[in-house]
């Protein structure tokens, strides 16, 4: 038993503890959806990640920040099943022990994972791609006879109104400039009803006005789910975050809004140079 669900539960709950998932539902009663707790990552001897502990809440959006090497990738990893972690407790709500799940299974419970990079399909329709990342049935036979119903047709449709790409819908994705093709891809991460969305270094290679609009769509969409951003570009950062988490070293080295931690001595020394 880890000790945040040690805490919170009482004899009867801890029987539910483990990789226990009912679609559609992760257990908030409690507090945070997402909850990292001592958790450490070794790579031939180097400590990515040295007993960190991280809580995120649901609706929030939370900015992390950090020098390169302070383990933001590799907690990502972690999250989403990629890494293993050599201790601690990594929880979706307060029943899914995601140490015991695959990543495939992570991403189903509800949690996706946007790359700086964006990986669309250039040769399919703006609608297309959104379409292809429908959350449903992917075997073989139900995606042959597979037509679109007019509640799906809505939500593609919500989704191009969110992103921005309304009047881009029958464009081929391989034509649109690097901004467009970042919101995309968001939006095909939307098509799959995430709860927690890990985003990394959405803005790298926009312009201004593309930054802009991504801080727009970003603060659009907290509250709705939980969304996690890697961000160097500190102004950026500042657009978005309510709360900031500055890792050094793979551990939490503060926490709060961006003119806390830009002002705390330890983070002017390790991260803006002072």
């Amino acid at each position: 038993m880890n000790t945040y669900a040690e805490n919170l539960f009482d004899e009867n709950d801890k029987i539910s503890l483990g990789h226990l998932f009912v679609e559609g539902q992760v257990d908030t009663r409690h507090g945070p959806i997402l909850y990292m707790e001592d958790v450490s990552v070794s790579f031939d001897g180097f400590k990515a990640l040295n007993k960190l502990s991280l809580y995120i809440d649901a609706g929030e959006l939370r900015c992390l920040i950090g020098p390169n090497g302070a383990g933001k990738t590799t907690l990502m990893d972690v999250i989403t099943g990629k890494t293993r972690p050599d201790t601690g407790s990594v929880f979706f709500g307060q029943t899914i022990d995601l140490l015991q799940m695959d990543e495939p299974a992570i991403a189903q419970a509800g949690i996706c994972r946007k790359f700086q990079k964006p990986s669309v399909f250039d040769a399919l329709t703006v609608f297309e791609n959104l379409e292809l990342a429908l959350k449903a049935d992917k075997r073989t036979w139900p995606t042959l006879f597979f037509r679109l119903t007019g509640e799906q047709r809505d939500r593609i449709n919500h989704i191009l109104e969110t992103v921005g790409l309304s009047a881009l819908q029958q464009a081929r994705a391989g034509i649109l400039s690097h901004g467009q093709k970042q919101w995309l891809e968001i939006g095909m991460l939307l098509m799959q009803e995430p709860k927690v969305m890990l985003v990394d270094e959405p803005i790298a290679g926009m312009t201004h006005q593309e930054i802009e609009r991504t801080a727009e769509l970003l603060v659009s969409l907290q509250g709705q789910q939980s969304i996690v951003v890697v961000e160097h570009d500190m102004e950026f950062v500042r657009s978005i975050a309510r709360k900031v988490t500055v890792l050094h070293e793979g551990s939490v080295l503060t926490e709060g809004t961006m003119d806390e931690v830009q002002n705390d001595p330890r983070v002017i020394q390790v991260y803006l140079g002072g």
